[in-house]
């Protein structure tokens, strides 16, 4: 592909030869001849005097021998050429014989089923979607079109995917939600969840998590939103638009998130929690306490990014500073020793 072409596919600036033909993107230590690279950081802009590669994308023209492609997005950039040099491989359309089917299944056009999938009883799949091997789908649910469901997926009955949505290797979604209620024995009583969950429309979920379904109602994860690996959340929970969920998330019941809203690694939410629209919180949060919109917060339990990182500061300094306060204390009881004595 001509460097021109690739220009203008990812919307920059061409400065430098345009006739350049490029055949892979790569990073900026691995190009060679016939890659473009990219600099999404400064700090790795000193890198480009040794870089092989043909071409660069940069966030502003840069002082280099090489043809570069000016636009604000790198990154955003590296993305979309991965994407075309390096597609993604689909298996052609097919129902293996080795799938089993219920009864009243509607499947769309070129739909992918592999060998020990199972259908339940009135499950509707949408055009182009592809379900991989041992992928369970319970009676009643409905998947959108190319949606892609990877290994041991596995869906609850009732739950609604919808277009374009991606779940891998052993997500389980629509799971029974955890409630119990004790009775005078002390016994725990299970409440049964009689609910869903809804995916929306480009939602991405990674392996090994789980969404369980609502008691009564919904729980529902919006569109566009993406949920790494091994992230639980609870029944009743929503999940506004756009929003990022990084591993080890966990959601307590009815919580509910805002659009955009970033929750980094092992963050923790008591039940009943809000966050509010484009807030964030540092990884190893936990809050028990609502979030306004555009907050940043970090700890445990979360405060403001400000205070947090002074407590971060501190904690260090708090051996050094204990032993100061015991010495100080010590030379302070002497002191009034000898005033009490005279």
């Amino acid at each position: 592909m001509k460097l021109e072409k690739i220009a203008a596919l990812v919307g920059g600036v061409l400065k430098g030869d345009g006739s350049i033909e490029i055949s892979d993107v790569r990073g900026i230590e691995d190009a060679g001849k016939g890659h473009v690279t990219f600099v999404a950081k400064k700090k790795l802009l000193p890198l480009l005097a040794e870089s092989r590669a043909d071409a660069v994308i940069v966030d502003h023209e840069v002082s280099t021998d090489m043809a570069q492609i000016v636009m604000a997005n790198p990154m955003l950039a590296f993305a979309k050429l991965l994407a075309v040099f390096h597609p993604e491989a689909k298996p052609e359309p097919q129902i293996d014989s080795r799938a089993a089917l219920g009864k009243n299944v509607t499947l769309g056009k070129d739909v992918t089923l592999s060998q020990f999938v199972s259908i339940g009883d009135n499950v509707s799949i949408g055009d182009g979607a592809i379900l991989y091997p041992g992928v369970v789908v319970g009676p009643d649910c409905r998947i959108g079109d190319d949606a892609v469901l990877h290994p041991n997926v596995t869906l609850y009955r009732s739950t609604i995917l919808g277009n374009r949505v991606i779940l891998h290797a052993g997500a389980v979604i629509g799971a029974d939600g955890f409630g119990y209620v004790p009775d005078e024995m002390g016994l725990h009583n299970k409440i049964p969840q009689i609910g869903q969950v809804v995916i929306e429309d480009d939602v991405e979920i990674g392996s090994n998590t789980c969404i369980d379904r609502a008691t009564m109602g919904c729980t529902t994860v919006k569109q566009g939103t993406k949920i790494d690996n091994l992230v639980q959340i609870a029944h009743n929970c929503t999940i506004g638009e756009h929003s990022i969920l990084v591993s080890q998330v966990g959601m307590a019941g009815s919580c509910t998130l805002g659009h955009h809203v970033v929750l980094a690694g092992q963050v923790g939410l008591a039940d009943h929690v809000t966050i509010g629209d484009q807030a964030v919180l540092a990884a190893q949060s936990g809050t028990f306490r609502d979030v306004e919109s555009k907050a940043v917060q970090g700890g445990s339990p979360s405060v403001p990014a400000v205070t947090w990182r002074k407590y971060v500061t501190i904690l260090p300094k708090l051996p050094e500073m204990s032993r100061k306060i015991k010495d100080l204390e010590a030379r302070l009881k002497a002191i009034e020793k000898r005033e009490s004595d005279s």
